[in-house]
């Protein structure tokens, strides 16, 4: 039966003990605090990036249509030639619009 009442100094020694390890897990915890800070600035960065790739993929997935599009589809071509060269069937005409000298100044 070693039930010996310490007093004043059994509870001291608790505290300091509870003290002692409350000491330790903050100290762990501000070892570790960069480098939770840096994952979560990495976390941050990699939902931007993943953005981008949704991004770029959309935009190769309609570019990828548009030459799917060019290769098995004739009225593509011809929609595309007509746009872009400004070419017309003989029995068309083509009218041009273009910007005036005013408009163009105010533009960079």
């Amino acid at each position: 039966m070693n039930n010996v009442d310490l007093g004043i100094w059994g509870k001291l020694t608790r505290g300091v003990i509870f003290l002692l390890l409350l000491a330790g897990v903050l100290l762990v915890f501000l070892a570790y605090l960069p480098l939770i800070r840096q994952n979560e600035r990495y976390r941050q960065q990699i939902q931007l990036l993943d953005a981008q790739i949704q991004k770029v993929d959309a935009a190769n997935r309609q570019l990828q249509s548009e030459i799917n599009a060019l290769r098995n589809n004739p009225q593509a071509i011809e929609l595309l030639a007509r746009e872009k060269l400004g070419y017309a069937r003989p029995d068309e005409t083509v009218i041009r619009f273009e910007e005036s000298s005013t408009n163009r100044a105010t533009r960079h």
